[in-house]
């Protein structure tokens, strides 16, 4: 029997769900969060963006005659397997139809670094996202993306319709051959936010989700490189000058600073005569030492067979044209890993390895948009994608370098990096020479990219160039942010008189706040300005920086 003391509190209990019950379905009608964890509604396969192929679906899966696409929905993910045994596939377009509100703020990522192109937009239907993208409606912001170390180079679209995933599988600018093999392209993940949560905040969870187990250093990041105030011209006198110069100005206690020889190195050259014997130099001094490589650039002398096709530039200027090797080639790869190999033998303690995506791919990040490669050409083995060629190269550079070398990677693919490196170059460069590149690369990537910092990788937004060519009240507004947020912190200070008290004083507090970690800036506002100046500092404290020069912004790339 019921009692009246049961009914009435099952009655009241039942009220009080079909309240929630109306709540929640009042919530939903008005979030702006759309379920991506389904099986989309569509898929179209191509084989070559000109022969569009759509797929029939059945359940979750979808086929055509020669083409089947799983899509296995579980906990919190949905991932897509391609299987293509007959055909040179290049994409699969998947697409989810929803009512999508136009008046969304959207924000995506960028397939290597970025260019200072980062920014919260609005509707922009044909703009490709590369890898994840994040929508904000005024109240709640939301996140959807790929789990990183995809089989398949990723971007999203999002327009009032729906959102739309490319995969793109391409071997080169063509087809891969998968054969009967089963292709794991992507793990789709999402993040509804909360009503009035910051959108960094949910940035940074979801970065989390995204990369489960990243490879961190032991330690914060900082020191020297020569780059911008060599610019290529360097020598041994002059990276052991700035050694000195780092070693002098670094807390006497904590993690020690590193000094990186980045490009224009030769070993047993007049200017370099032991790279080996350098870095002990360097060691001795109480720093760690570092050193810059392009892994894929072959010598001029290099056979043709070992090479990857010039085509990859398509008809573009001769200028940016490089010989790389095709490490699809057993022979060519052997040659790229005797080059780590060495640098290992010669006990350097970070290596910094660059132009990789440009040497395989033909292009810069922001050439790529919704094409990371031009048609028409392939590497010598066209069975495995262009994801898994750049995910197999950074796992060789991980196992020949070995577990105690720190690996920084620019014109890396990020995505792709996370859980392999320990630090990552998000930005294109910074300058020695000219503080609209500093103003326009570095803040841009440091605000837009700070989510990612910790979460895939240890975030380097790039050096503060020293010398007499950028305003030091600039670039001690730089040197400052860079130190509060716990990034990488790299100084290039040239040894003409460009670094005197004043930069020493701010040089020593910089690194001393980065050894300390005393570092939690964030941005307090980054969805009216591509370079925010007004960010938090801690203890609810703000700062305001003024980064554009006296007479403004620079309309022009230098």
């Amino acid at each position: 029997m019921i009692s009246r003391r049961s009914f009435l509190g099952r009655s009241a209990a039942a009220a009080v769900a079909a309240s929630s019950t109306g709540l929640a379905a009042s919530r939903d009608r008005e979030s702006t969060y759309i379920d991506i964890l389904r099986a989309p509604d569509t898929a179209t396969a191509y084989a070559g963006l000109r022969d569009a192929n759509p797929l029939e679906r059945s359940g979750s899966d979808f086929a055509a005659e020669t083409v089947n696409v799983r899509c296995q929905v579980s906990a919190g993910d949905l991932q897509v397997k391609i299987h293509a045994p007959q055909t040179a596939l290049t994409h699969i377009h998947l697409r989810w139809n929803a009512s999508v509100s136009a008046t969304l703020q959207m924000l995506g990522d960028a397939w290597e670094r970025s260019y200072g192109d980062l920014a919260w937009r609005g509707m922009t239907p044909e703009r490709a996202m590369p890898w994840y993208f994040a929508t904000y409606d005024g109240a709640s912001p939301h996140a959807y993306g790929v789990k990183t170390g995809a089989g398949a180079m990723c971007f999203w679209q999002i327009d009032p319709e729906g959102i739309s995933l490319w995969l793109d599988v391409s071997n080169g600018g063509d087809g891969v051959l998968l054969g009967n093999r089963e292709l794991a392209a992507a793990t789709i993940l999402s993040r509804r936010g909360s009503p009035g949560e910051p959108a960094l905040d949910a940035l940074r969870a979801f970065c989390k989700i995204m990369s489960p187990s990243p490879r961190l250093p032991n330690g914060v990041i900082y020191g020297g490189n020569d780059w911008y105030t060599a610019y290529g011209n360097n020598s041994q006198d002059m990276l052991l000058g700035i050694t000195d110069m780092i070693a002098e100005l670094s807390p006497a206690r904590g993690v020690r600073p590193f000094v990186v020889v980045d490009m224009g190195w030769k070993d047993g050259s007049a200017t370099f005569p032991s790279m080996a014997e350098y870095a002990e130099q360097v060691r001795r001094r109480g720093v760690r030492p570092g050193i810059w490589i392009r892994p894929f650039e072959a010598p001029a002398e290099t056979p043709e067979a070992l090479l990857l096709p010039a085509k990859r530039y398509g008809a573009r200027t001769e200028r940016y044209r490089e010989i790389a090797f095709d490490p699809t080639i057993p022979e060519a790869l052997a040659r790229v890993q005797k080059k780590l190999e060495q640098l290992e033998s010669w006990r350097f303690d970070l290596v910094k390895h660059d132009f990789s995506t440009y040497d395989l791919l033909g292009k810069w990040g922001f050439e790529m948009g919704a094409q990371p490669a031009i048609p028409g050409w392939h590497f010598h083995d066209q069975s495995r994608t262009n994801a898994e060629i750049i995910s197999d190269f950074y796992k060789l550079v991980r196992a020949t370098l070995g577990e105690s070398i720190q690996i920084l990677g620019c014109n890396t693919v990020g995505h792709l990096a996370a859980g392999i490196f320990e630090l990552q170059r998000t930005g294109d460069d910074t300058s020695g020479r000219t503080w609209e590149r500093t103003r326009r690369m570095g803040v841009n990537t440091l605000a837009y990219r700070l989510p990612q910092h910790e979460t895939f990788f240890h975030l380097d937004p790039d050096c503060v160039g020293i010398t007499r060519d950028v305003p030091w009240k600039l670039n001690a507004q730089w040197l400052d942010i860079v130190a509060r947020t716990g990034t990488a912190l790299f100084i290039s200070p040239a040894q003409d008189g460009s670094v005197g008290p004043e930069q020493r004083a701010a040089l020593k507090e910089a690194f001393a706040r980065i050894v300390s970690q005393e570092t939690t800036a964030t941005p307090s506002d980054f969805f009216h300005d591509t370079t925010p100046e007004t960010w938090n500092i801690g203890a609810g404290q703000t700062r305001r920086y003024q980064w554009c020069a006296e007479n403004g912004a620079l309309p022009f790339t230098i």
